[in-house]
């Protein structure tokens, strides 16, 4: 499956681009505001880890993070086939006063950040939550936005926008795919 597609961000592209976002989040978060990170599982969680790097190097900014899981908070749930395959949330720390970061590797119709919001109120309530993505692709179903966005892609019908992680995937990369 590898290089199946239009490569649009290569792995030297997809590290390039979260240092550029971790120096925007810094600039736009006061050093003063306690800021957690929180990936959506599956992709967001590695992503949310290397921002918090690219944080700590970029802008010597300490961020811890967490995985949340969506999975009994989505919308089609009853429309998937198959018993979910429900992943762990893991937040050790207090959402209390704290900015959370949601990260998620692709924002499409806005349905997955709207369960991961839910999902997040029942572990406690922030002080304000942010969301960043590694790549926008349009779309939107719900009036939901990133504050943070790697790359926004035009993303014709009949496609989709696959981000390939090393962690889960063996490999870094964004491509524009034909759904069949």
């Amino acid at each position: 499956m590898a290089g199946a597609g239009f490569c649009q961000l290569d792995a030297t592209q997809m590290d390039e681009t979260l240092r550029r976002m971790a120096r925007e989040i810094a600039a736009r978060i006061p050093e003063e505001e306690a800021l957690v990170l929180l990936g959506i599982r599956t992709r967001g969680l590695p992503l949310a880890e290397r921002l918090g790097f690219a944080l700590a190097e970029e802008a010597a900014r300490i961020a811890p993070v967490g995985a949340l899981d969506i999975t009994l908070y989505r919308d089609d749930l009853t429309e998937k086939a198959g018993a979910p395959i429900v992943r762990p949330t893991e937040i050790p720390f207090s959402l209390k006063e704290k900015t959370v970061l949601l990260v998620d590797d692709v924002l499409y119709t806005g349905r997955t950040i709207r369960s991961a919001l839910d999902a997040l109120l029942d572990h406690g309530r922030p002080r304000k939550v942010l969301l960043a993505s590694l790549v926008d692709r349009g779309g939107r179903e719900l009036p939901i936005q990133a504050d943070f966005s790697g790359a926004t892609l035009a993303v014709a019908p009949g496609q989709r926008v696959s981000v390939r992680l090393k962690e889960i995937d063996g490999e870094d990369g964004v491509y524009l795919e034909s759904k069949s």
